[in-house]
């Protein structure tokens, strides 16, 4: 069956991605198999995990892959030293001596018991526990990754709802400014219709001198 999806990564998908790819990584296998896993669970090509890690969500966790890769490094180192420190069986016979009521010298021979080193049972023991360590510390930092990209997903939607708000207020301005526009455009019409009246040709007489005078409107002789 061909795998073809065209829906968008959630939170979920990229965590689920992050956290196989950490994992592989920590036990020594490869990207791609864990693009591979992570496909198959989703229902993608590895191609497109693969596409997502790189251009998404690798840049999200920088530390737990240096994390992860230095987990990988010791655990090798911890399987080299076990296997240098493999000795033989070791077996000793163990002779009680003792006396009798009689004053008799008895010797026992017990049966032979296995003894391994402790070297190698206490290197188990702190290889053990220091993974327990790492692997904690891994879960810590997920976790607190996680919860910052929650965070900032939060800011980014308060974000949005503000722009949004601030959007619809500029177009209520600019819609009150148009008609404030035409309205002072209406009264500056009407108030220069209102200057403009009739034109009346002026009059003029002549005085005793001789001169022009001009006859002031609605005046008369």
């Amino acid at each position: 069956m061909v795998k073809v999806r065209q829906d968008a990564w959630s939170h979920e998908d990229d965590l689920l991605l992050a956290e196989t790819v950490l994992r592989h990584i920590r036990e020594g296998s490869t990207q791609l198999n864990a693009f591979e896993e992570v496909g198959d669970h989703l229902n993608r090509t590895s191609a497109a995990c693969g596409f997502r890690w790189n251009a998404e969500v690798r840049n999200k966790y920088d530390h737990a892959i240096d994390l992860a890769k230095r987990q990988r490094k010791e655990k090798k180192r911890a399987v080299v030293a076990v296997q240098s420190q493999k000795q033989p069986v070791k077996t000793i016979d163990h002779t009680v001596e003792f006396s009798n009521s009689n004053e008799e010298h008895v010797l026992i021979q017990q049966p032979a018991e296995s003894v391994m080193s402790m070297d190698m049972v206490i290197g188990y023991l702190k290889q053990v526990k220091k993974e327990n360590q790492t692997s904690n510390q891994s879960k810590v930092s997920l976790e607190r990754i996680e919860k910052e990209n929650e965070g900032l997903k939060n800011q980014v939607t308060e974000l949005e709802k503000k722009l949004s708000i601030t959007e619809k207020q500029l177009s209520t301005i600019q819609e009150d400014y148009q008609v404030f526009i035409q309205i002072m455009e209406r009264a500056r019409k009407m108030t220069v219709l209102d200057d403009q009246g009739p034109i009346k040709t002026p009059a003029f007489r002549m005085d005793k001198n001789g001169n022009l005078q001009q006859v002031a409107n609605g005046t008369s002789n």
